[in-house]
């Protein structure tokens, strides 16, 4: 459970000692920012919210056309940013450590019906079952894994990979977060982009992901996303642009999004989507039939983390223990002790690997030498993480 950390009045005085350091557009990923307002959770740990609908990620695979399966991943896409950004307020998670991971598990049914409108049961989600009728559940699900690290620090880039063994997909994403102080605001652009690959299908959709901007930072800051992002398969021809529409001054809806599906060869455009991101979206079709979905109404399936006592030193919630104990207590000073800790940790060894010239080996991901910022998966095929 997250707690809100509701309005920073009283914490107004360190904001604003915060803000007169800064000008406008100053990159912001050096700067430290006040321990109160941390997230309890590192980053990497974020980038699993896109997870949460692991059966709506399994059914891309099923659909029966090109033109479906495009479909199928925008409305996955597109439901895959509200669970992370449930709260009504904005929180910062902690900047995962260079060599920090973090690993968790889905288990989802897709039912019957496919159709992405449709909502799965998590196995969480059950009633008390015997250990017998468990197994026999657990026989009818798949698993979908995930594994994330900080490979870089600066530029502090994360990779991030999901797989589904039984439907022979995987998505693999590298992303290098950037923040910018712009007055009463902060952006964030996400630097990289993400690769899911159908296997059975032979096909790759290359997407992008949209800037957020945490608003009102002065008072109870709360978070929107902008932009435009792309979805692109070269082996179909089918694409996707979606717009994150930013608020204007005056007027207008929040958190607005709108998209269209293509068919790249003849320009026909197959689905139209408009709607909030974080509320209720509606899909026409090229037949002209619609379909609304409602993600407030979608099942969240809860990812399973092995307990902290079973995890490797650098794994996240074990790295990040001691912080996250503290702010639960409410010991700031305490907290940020831990936090600079970590921090100064890193600058020595990072400092110590300057001096000998040895350059910091990566656990699960290789650097793509093709472009600096760029990292992918070390595999072939799923799995190489059972």
């Amino acid at each position: 459970k997250e707690d809100d950390l509701g309005a920073v009045e009283e914490q107004r005085s360190v904001i604003l000692h915060l803000l007169s350091q800064l000008k406008l557009g100053m990159d912001l990923t050096r700067v430290v920012l006040p321990t109160f307002i941390l997230e309890k959770r590192s980053l990497l740990e974020m980038y699993a919210d896109f997870m949460s609908h692991p059966d709506l990620f399994i059914a891309i695979s099923s659909g029966a056309s090109p033109e479906e399966r495009m479909i199928r991943f925008v409305e996955y896409y597109l439901t895959s940013f509200h669970e992370g950004r449930k709260g009504a307020i904005a929180k910062k998670p902690y900047n995962p450590i260079i060599g920090e991971t973090f690993h968790c598990s889905w288990k989802s049914r897709v039912p019957s019906d496919t159709s992405s409108n449709s909502s799965s049961h998590s196995l969480s989600e059950q009633g008390t079952v015997s250990e017998e009728s468990q197994e026999q559940a657990e026989s009818d699900y798949h698993t979908v894994r995930f594994v994330a690290e900080q490979v870089s620090h600066h530029p502090p880039v994360s990779g991030f990979y999901a797989e589904c063994v039984e439907r022979n997909m995987c998505v693999n994403a590298h992303v290098w977060t950037k923040s910018k102080f712009l007055g009463m605001s902060i952006g964030v652009t996400m630097v990289g982009e993400g690769i899911l690959s159908l296997l059975d299908h032979g096909e790759e959709y290359t997407f992008s992901l949209p800037c957020a901007y945490a608003r009102s930072i002065l008072t109870v800051p709360w978070v929107e996303l902008g932009g435009k992002v792309s979805v692109n398969c070269a082996k179909t021809g089918y694409s996707a642009s979606i717009t994150f529409h930013t608020k204007p001054f005056y007027g207008g809806k929040l958190h607005r999004v709108t998209g269209e599906v293509k068919q790249n060869a003849t320009n026909t455009v197959v689905c139209r989507v408009q709607g909030e991101w974080n509320s209720i979206l509606e899909f026409t079709y090229s037949n002209g039939e619609t379909k609304c979905m409602d993600l407030t109404k979608l099942s969240v399936t809860r990812k399973r983390v092995r307990p902290i006592e079973k995890q490797g030193a650098f794994e996240s919630r074990k790295l990040w223990q001691h912080v996250t104990e503290s702010l639960r207590d409410g010991d700031i000073d305490k907290a940020t002790e831990h936090k600079k800790a970590l921090e100064e940790r890193q600058r020595n060894e990072e400092r110590l690997r300057a001096e000998t010239g040895e350059p910091w080996q990566t656990k699960y991901f290789v650097k793509d030498v093709s472009n600096s910022t760029q990292v992918e998966y070390l595999k072939c095929q799923p799995s190489s993480m059972s």
